[in-house]
């Protein structure tokens, strides 16, 4: 199963310098990126509430005056799995580290030519995979399932409801790869990527359990979360009716 539309990837740089910004906003622009820009982790996460989120973001690690580069990504990681780039002049090798460790994909060093950036952007997003449903401020999976993961939330048959940030990044993941299986594994190294997969199956299976109570219109017998037995969950979806 492929994603409802082609989707042009969106980018979103977090950045406190309106000259990163806009250089940024110039080569992935002329790249064929859909690129947009927020000068605070707050007005990231505003902005991806009201807009949805991206399919990557570029963020700065040092921005003065509000939430750190850091701050943001655990901030929006609570709820969603957007693979991050850090772009910044920080050239410490602590936070490299701790940057690649806890955070991202990839750490670029400012300045960066268009080509460079360009590439590792591409290559990020090869490897982690597009999201299959068109985003937006809801993502909808159908006529009777719409999701805003910045607000934690889900409209489930005209009905609001409150999902935890815990089960909104669940979800995330599985809507990212809808049609495709996605292991137990995977699900719980990008859920709890300090501890031990071993460790949390069963709690992995908790939270399948209580997403599907809140999503699904006969939990007993789900249509869009599919086990596979020792493998892993399959989402599926159907296109909305336009």
């Amino acid at each position: 199963m492929t994603g409802l539309l082609s989707q042009i990837p969106r980018i979103l740089v977090v950045d406190d310098s309106d000259l990163s910004l806009h250089t940024a906003k110039i080569h992935l622009s002329d790249a064929s990126f859909q690129v947009i820009t927020a000068r605070s982790g707050e007005e990231a996460l505003a902005t991806m509430e009201q807009i949805g989120p991206p399919h990557l973001a570029l963020v700065d690690v040092n921005m003065p005056g509000g939430m750190d580069g850091f701050e943001f990504c655990d901030k929006m990681h609570q709820f969603c799995d957007v693979p991050v780039i850090m772009l910044t002049a920080v050239d410490d090798e602590d936070v490299i580290i701790q940057a690649i460790e806890d955070y991202a994909e990839d750490y670029i060093k400012k300045p960066v030519s268009q080509g460079e950036l360009v590439a590792r952007v591409r290559r990020v997003l090869r490897r982690i995979g597009d999201f299959a449903l068109p985003l937006d401020s809801y993502t909808r999976a159908g006529d009777e399932l719409a999701v805003n993961f910045a607000r934690c939330q889900a409209i489930v048959r005209q009905e609001v409801v409150v999902l935890t940030p815990t089960e909104t990044k669940l979800l995330y993941i599985l809507m990212r790869s809808a049609g495709r299986l996605v292991t137990t594994g995977f699900l719980i190294r990008r859920l709890w990527p300090d501890e031990s997969p071993r460790t949390h199956e069963d709690r992995l299976r908790v939270y399948v359990h209580r997403l599907r109570q809140k999503i699904e219109p006969f939990p007993n017998e789900p249509k869009y979360i599919i086990s596979r037995r020792n493998k892993g969950y399959l989402f599926t979806y159907e296109a909305p009716k336009l």
